[in-house]
């Protein structure tokens, strides 16, 4: 005669392995990934070159501040890098469509504001 008791339980951590799967934020979710590169290029273009030339314009003059601005495209490097490297290569890659994206919203904005003040400037 055998009872419940003389059978050894399963331990429960094991179980509980078994049968909860893993939180979103562990499975590395595609959409997470792709949404995150893309934002962060979004903040990339927009936070980097004010704060390169905020930081500019604290340590040397005006002048030379505004030669060395274009410097700022060297940290095209960080995404570049992202892409190059297979383990971060999904978010390097939709981290510059963010960026490029961004680039031409900003461009075309501006090329179409500047046409409207040079076409109506009365």
């Amino acid at each position: 005669m055998s009872t419940d008791q003389d059978q050894a339980p399963e331990p429960a951590s094991a179980d509980r392995r078994e049968e909860r799967p893993p939180d979103w934020w562990h499975r590395d979710h595609p959409t997470f990934t792709a949404l995150s590169g893309f934002f962060t290029g979004l903040v990339f273009v927009v936070v980097v070159p004010g704060l390169f030339i905020g930081l500019l314009h604290l340590l040397v003059d005006d002048e030379t501040a505004e030669g060395l601005f274009p410097f700022v495209l060297v940290t095209l490097a960080v995404p570049l890098g992202l892409v190059v490297a297979p383990r971060t290569r999904r978010f390097g890659i939709y981290m510059l469509i963010g960026v490029v994206t961004t680039a031409l919203v900003v461009g075309g904005v501006a090329a179409l504001v500047l046409w409207y003040m040079i076409t109506y400037e009365g």
